[in-house]
């Protein structure tokens, strides 16, 4: 029985949907670690067809899903094993699973317990698997959120698992990694037993995994630390000591601060949109504000400035002040814009409503800028076969003003978009297409702190489910807080109330009634 094991990590980036290629990048990860010697390659959870969503249930996929892991599985037979995250279907149910390949075929096989809530509709729960073996090692694999909770840790445990291996596909937020140590070191102090953490990168629709894949010793000592946001194809080193397997030293990668992990995840996810998408091209209407310059500065360093064309209408609702500063966003990151007159053709389309509007009883007056700007924009996007991106942050969603496309910064308030836009103007990293320096214009900064007070008033009506009467008793204005509100409450954001009313138009109407009522707070 050996004393030493070898295991390669294949922190990598799939592509949802592409079985080929992802079985290519299964393949150079086994051939880097049969080079090295390895007794087991382990690639992350559902690794083989990424995130397809309803594609799942589609027998066809499903089949073509198993003729690749025939395939990989013959391909791999002169060698070392290979451990795959794939769908599993066994009569009628369908499993999020872990497959172990050797000797040309599939020999053994986990099935994930605890499904995440995006799961359920997908995944039947699987019983609690025990453990594999590999050249004599015993196994334990909790798949993604079975590592949550002390159960199938425990089973594994009790049923004679010496090292926990955890595949996860498990998307970056804030705080993510503290949460991840919380879990994994729980488990390495309830079983005794080393834990090796493996998640993948990539950003598939709005999910981007992070990687920053680890390794734990019992007692929670980290031991290894693979970099966040790079794809990483290394070894972890196990020795059988007097106390029983244990994780050898490995490198420990320095990991950023929260502000770097946000903007890294941002320029990963665009990056990933294009190249998954086959897309090369990004489109930006570039207002001369501070969320459409920030954008700009993240689509630079996704791509490239020179992939990056961004265009700025001018009319009668703009200011030459937002010119000039769209001209210096551009300048100063080296992409392309071109300045559009908009004025006589709103007055034209305006004009044309008016035909269409005689006789109705509807207002007379200029087409919306805004609504040109989209149509306009989404045309050319669709002529160059570009992305098209959206400058919509959090807050702009939040007070009437939906994003639409490509929109990266929907989920940052307009106070975050300070804080990235002055981390950017300060910093540089090696991973960066776009040019150092202040690549924000300072000049587009110069409201931004007062977004403060909004964002706080926002995230008190929509995070904690208060009332505008809550904010106010919290110290807020009452006139700004009745006037951000007023706005959200006309953009439908307002918290659905719980209302059991056994007709469906009685509820609209108790709901409506109630909506005001929170508004009159």
């Amino acid at each position: 029985m050996t004393d030493r094991f070898r295991i390669t990590l294949g922190q990598m980036n799939p592509t949802a949907g592409d079985l080929a290629g992802n079985a290519a990048l299964a393949r150079q990860a086994w051939a880097t670690g049969r080079t090295a010697q390895a007794q087991l390659i382990a690639l992350p959870e559902m690794f083989l067809t990424g995130n397809v969503g309803g594609l799942l249930r589609s027998p066809a996929f499903l089949r073509d899903a198993y003729a690749q892991l025939e395939t990989l599985a013959r391909d791999c037979a002169d060698g070392p094993a290979l451990a795959i995250g794939a769908p599993w279907q066994e009569g009628e149910k369908l499993y999020n699973a872990y497959l172990i390949l050797q000797d040309g075929r599939i020999t053994q096989r986990v099935l994930k317990h605890r499904l995440a809530a995006d799961e359920v509709a997908l995944f039947d729960a699987g019983p609690i698997s025990g453990p594999y073996v590999v050249e004599g090692l015993r196994l334990g694999s909790p798949i993604g959120a079975d590592l949550a909770e002390a159960d199938v840790a425990e089973t594994l445990e009790e049923t004679g698992a010496e090292v926990l291996l955890s595949p996860h596909a498990s998307p970056y937020r804030r705080g993510i990694l503290d949460l991840r140590f919380n879990h994994t070191v729980a488990r390495v102090i309830e079983t005794g037993l080393p834990l090796i953490y493996l998640n993948q990168i990539g950003a598939e629709g709005r999910d981007v995994c992070d990687g920053a894949s680890f390794a734990l010793n019992p007692g929670g000592a980290l031991t290894q630390q693979l970099p966040a946001f790079e794809v990483a194809v290394t070894h972890v080193d196990l020795e059988r000591s007097a106390e029983g397997w244990r994780v050898l030293s490995g490198d420990i990668a320095v990991q950023a601060d929260e502000t770097e992990k946000d903007y890294r995840a941002l320029v990963l996810g665009l990056r990933d949109h294009l190249r998954k998408s086959g897309q090369r091209k990004l489109l930006l209407g570039l207002e001369g504000d501070a969320c459409s310059a920030l954008v700009a500065a993240l689509a630079a360093d996704a791509i490239g400035p020179d992939q990056l064309h961004c265009i700025h209408f001018s009319g009668a609702e703009t200011f030459d002040a937002a010119r000039e500063q769209a001209e210096s966003t551009a300048t100063r990151l080296g992409c392309t814009l071109d300045v559009v007159p908009l004025g006589t053709l709103q007055s034209h389309v305006g004009e044309t409503l008016a035909a269409l509007r005689k006789g109705a009883d509807m207002p007379a007056g200029p087409a919306s800028a805004l609504g040109l700007r989209r149509f306009l924009l989404q045309t050319l996007a669709e002529e160059r076969g570009a992305a098209l991106l959206d400058s919509a942050s959090k807050t702009d969603v939040a007070m009437g003003n939906p994003s639409a496309h490509l929109a990266p910064i929907s989920d940052l308030y307009d106070s975050e978009v300070l804080v990235l836009s002055q981390w950017r103007n300060a910093q540089h990293r090696d991973w960066m297409n776009g040019p150092a320096g202040e690549v924000v214009p300072v000049a587009t900064l110069a409201d931004m702190p007062r977004a403060a007070t909004t964002d706080a008033i926002l995230k008190l009506l929509l995070e904690k489910h208060a009332t505008p009467a809550d904010c106010i008793a919290a110290g807020y204005e009452e006139a700004v807080v009745q006037n951000v509100a007023q706005q959200v409450f006309r953009a439908g954001r307002i918290p659905r109330l719980g209302l059991k009313l056994s007709s469906a138009k009685n509820t609209t109407i108790a709901r409506i009634a109630a909506q005001k009522r929170w508004l009159d707070s």
